[in-house]
């Protein structure tokens, strides 16, 4: 009753303290519109004219023999393969807009990379002496768009000065079934165009939100690098920076299930990368900005090979390219690094072999998956079991051993660990099998919430497998729940305090009021942890708490022989038990502790 009170004191407190917030931001709001209604009017359109104008007028200043390129008018051409939609520009000779064919986004058209006026790649060159000015700012010439014979398109964007001088040609490769487009950059006349052959290469680069919980998203997102053949990353929520200062192969923005890399065949000297989270509500994940160097003869001409890579997060398809980047898909990192082997070599393509045949129903390959990891480690589970008939076969000794010595907690403890030792029962049996299973949970999770094979695949009520079964919506948010309740969430609480139940009327009666009830208390705490998991995880684990609840009645009722247990432990009974070094230790510790207990209490007297 005391929580319950203190609860809703809080409740009402939050929802008081939030009304006053808001009708103090409405008063301010109605002050700052009179305060600002009295100032004088300012002709914003004109300044913005006037400043456009200005800008205009120092750019083509600036631009030297590129007049005509800082003046011309944008235009784009769009190329199609099997997998992307390419949006190309005059503007800076680049890419303007990706499209992913084969996925959707939260609006059902198809997933936008690199869409918004903040992406671009550039970098500055000398117009005039003293002055220089980024490509991007320069309308490109479209000067070549072939087909080959094996269907891949080549287009060439070339920048030109007015009359004689300097010419920057930016040609890009694009394949029918490949996500990779290769990049090269050539200049004639690149001893002029940089400073001691140095190209300071930016790339900007904005994430737009792909999926329904954006702070989901925010938490799986990384930027990662291949830095002097090392791969590393860093979690966009931890870190806002980092400095590479030895050879760099590539980097790469992945977010839950698409990434873009950009690669430097000839690696970058060195570079920084900075980026920024904004606000969920600019429906943006992230923003970065790399700020790379690369070091190039000083000549007249030069070629910059690069690529850049758009799409999903696959890890064979990521593999293919040889250059380490399925290494930024979280299949185990940081402290559950341990669990990726267990997921590139065994879950990854298990699940693969399960779904081929269980087609698009893959709802059914991660039950038929559970199914088949529970035969593997069955061994594990039916010690487990052994160990909990064994303590149930004791139960009624170890009641009479509380019952002799009542309130005694010690004493008590130390005649229940003799009478484990008699019977040759060990009173973590049941729970070492158990904790070896977490690094099974650990690599499912991993698995599940980076597997873009699951990503918007529905199964039951739940219409997408990657993200929460949002069947029960609020309207509002609930501290530590959320603004839904997921259906797969309760069937997984529900198994689990099942199991609880069970597992309790096991084991020996617990004195201890923390530890008697702690196994219903956690059940109900992964009410909150799994309420924002992906459901192909909470349907996991609703499976797997099914066959353990099976398993135990059938087992517990049907394979193991209660009466054979007991004889056998009256046999092991008989047999002389041996103490070793620590059970010796514990047992003078245990009477050193008896002897000061019996000295208090008649001092006492």
């Amino acid at each position: 009753m005391g929580f319950l009170v203190l609860a809703l004191l809080f409740i009402g407190y939050f929802w008081w303290t939030s009304k006053e917030q808001a009708k103090f931001k409405l008063e301010k709001a109605r002050q700052d519109s009179i305060v600002n209604a009295s100032k004088p009017k300012i002709d914003t359109a004109s300044l913005k004219s006037q400043s456009a104008k200005n800008d205009s007028i120092a750019k083509i200043k600036t631009s030297g023999i590129y007049q005509k390129a800082i003046s011309g008018t944008e235009q784009v051409r769009i190329i199609n393969t099997n997998l992307l939609t390419i949006t190309f520009s005059t503007k800076g000779g680049q890419p303007q807009k990706i499209e992913l064919k084969k996925f959707n986004g939260q609006d059902s058209t198809p997933v936008k990379l690199a869409s918004s006026d903040f992406d671009k790649i550039d970098y500055p060159i000398n117009t005039l002496s003293g002055s220089s000015l980024y490509v991007s700012e320069l309308n490109f010439n479209l000067d070549t768009v072939i087909r080959n014979a094996d269907n891949s398109q080549v287009i060439v964007y070339s920048l030109r000065p007015d009359s004689a001088g300097p010419v920057i040609h930016h040609q890009f490769t694009v394949r029918p079934d490949d996500y990779m487009v290769d990049f090269t950059v050539q200049m004639e006349g690149a001893d002029k165009l940089l400073t001691q052959g140095a190209l300071n290469l930016t790339w900007q680069y904005k994430a737009a939100q792909q999926e329904s919980d954006i702070s989901f998203e925010k938490q799986n997102t990384q930027v990662g690098y291949l830095e002097d053949g090392d791969f590393d990353y860093h979690t966009i929520g931890r870190t806002s920076s980092v400095d590479l200062n030895k050879p760099v192969k590539w980097i790469g923005v992945r977010q839950r299930f698409f990434n873009t890399f950009l690669v430097a065949k000839n690696n970058f000297s060195s570079g920084r990368i900075e980026w920024i989270i904004p606000a969920d509500t600019a429906r943006t994940v992230m923003q970065s900005i790399a700020n790379f160097k690369i070091q190039l003869p000083v000549a007249s001409s030069v070629i910059v090979p690069l690529s850049i890579l758009y799409g999903p997060a696959d890890f064979k398809m990521l593999k293919q390219h040889d250059l380490s980047f399925e290494k930024l898909i979280n299949l185990g990192q940081g402290a559950y690094a341990f669990v990726r082997p267990l997921n590139r070599f065994i879950v990854l393509p298990v699940f693969d072999f399960i779904s081929s045949l269980t087609g698009s129903s893959l709802g059914l390959a991660i039950a038929l998956l559970t199914i088949l990891i529970r035969l593997v480690i069955s061994p594990l589970t039916y010690s487990s079991y052994l160990s909990g008939a064994k303590m149930k076969v004791l139960r009624p000794e170890i009641a009479k051993i509380k019952e002799k010595y009542g309130k005694d907690q010690q004493q008590f403890s130390v005649e229940q660990m003799k009478l484990f030792r008699e019977a040759g029962v060990n009173p973590l049996g049941g729970c070492i099998p158990a904790l070896l299973q977490i690094p099974i949970f650990f690599a499912l999770y991993s698995f599940f919430s980076s597997s873009i094979a699951l990503r918007g695949q529905s199964f039951l009520w739940a219409h997408d497998l990657s993200a929460s079964d949002a069947v029960i919506k609020f309207g509002v948010t609930i501290p530590l729940i959320g603004s839904h309740l997921s259906l797969f969430t309760i069937t997984a609480v529900a198994t689990s305090f099942l199991i609880s139940i069970y597992s309790m009327s096991m084991s020996p009666d617990q004195s201890n009021p923390v530890m008697k009830y702690m196994p219903y208390i956690f059940p109900f705490f992964l009410l909150f942890i799994f309420n924002r998991l992906p459901s192909a995880l909470t349907w996991y684990y609703t499976v797997s708490n099914l066959i353990t609840l099976g398993l135990q009645y059938v087992i517990q009722n049907y394979i193991i022989d209660h009466d054979k247990i007991l004889a056998k432990m009256d046999e092991n009974r008989k047999k002389p038990k041996p103490k070793s070094k620590w059970q010796e230790r514990m047992a003078q510790m245990q009477e050193q502790q008896k002897k000061i207990k019996e000295t208090q209490q008649k001092n006492r007297r």
